[in-house]
């Protein structure tokens, strides 16, 4: 496919996991990818970092059409585990990161007939699973600041959407099962509870993503799409 040919794409956390699948999928269907990321010098919890992030990448490419937020930060924990200063941390991060970058995104996109913002939730935004107290209210923010933005800027031709992703098989994830007492264990409960019997892929979000970014999905806006594996919808007996 070639629906991104012409556009300009940035991509946050673009260096690892559902980021970068993202950009090695935008890139491969025509797009050019600015990808702010710590690892290139672009940190979303920092207003100057983002400005400057964004800044350059604009003037390298000459455009943005599109904004893929995906860049956060995990918190493990009931909601008695964490210190007001991680809570501040991860918001920080997860919710007005979101926010920096999309304002600082945001005047680009008005100048662009094909304007598309997606933002990566997850399922903990509607689903209450254990000891993810500060991570689900970040991302309950991030599913209600999408719909929020997509009611703000629906008359300026931008899209706004985000897509919920399951348990994904990343990076991030990965470690917090190396840190389990038992990691096999761990990753079996994790599986156990997936309908479709495996976890999510990052190609498999970033395909959703690519999905809601594209000009040729130019009614969908406001939209929060999962890719869960069937944890939201689907109830089935346990697999034999």
């Amino acid at each position: 496919m070639s629906d991104f040919t012409g556009l300009v794409a940035v991509v946050t956390g673009s260096a690892s996991g559902i980021g970068a699948a993202t950009a090695s999928l935008l890139a491969a269907r025509g797009a050019t990818v600015a990808g702010l990321d710590l690892a290139s010098g672009c940190d979303v919890g920092d207003a100057a970092s983002v400005e400057a992030g964004v800044a350059a990448a604009a003037e390298a490419h000459g455009r943005i059409d599109v904004l893929v937020n995906n860049a956060g930060i995990g918190a493990v924990g009931d909601v008695t585990a964490n210190s007001d200063e991680e809570w501040q941390r991860v918001l920080n991060v997860n919710v007005i990161g979101l926010a920096r970058v999309s304002r600082a995104v945001l005047p680009h996109l008005r100048r662009s007939p094909s304007a598309a913002i997606v933002n990566v939730c997850s399922i903990v935004a509607g689903v209450g699973l254990p000891q993810r107290a500060l991570y689900s209210a970040s991302k309950g923010a991030v599913a209600a600041l999408t719909l929020a933005m997509a009611a703000d800027h629906v008359h300026e031709g931008i899209r706004v959407n985000a897509v919920v992703p399951g348990t994904a098989d990343t990076p991030w994830v990965g470690r917090l099962l190396d840190a389990a007492d038992d990691p096999a264990a761990a990753r079996a409960a994790l599986v156990a509870r997936q309908p479709i019997g495996r976890l999510v892929t990052a190609e498999e979000v970033a395909h959703a993503i690519a999905y809601l970014a594209s000009p040729l999905s130019s009614s969908t806006t406001g939209s929060l799409l999962p890719v869960d594996g069937g944890v939201i919808g689907v109830r089935v007996p346990p697999r034999p």
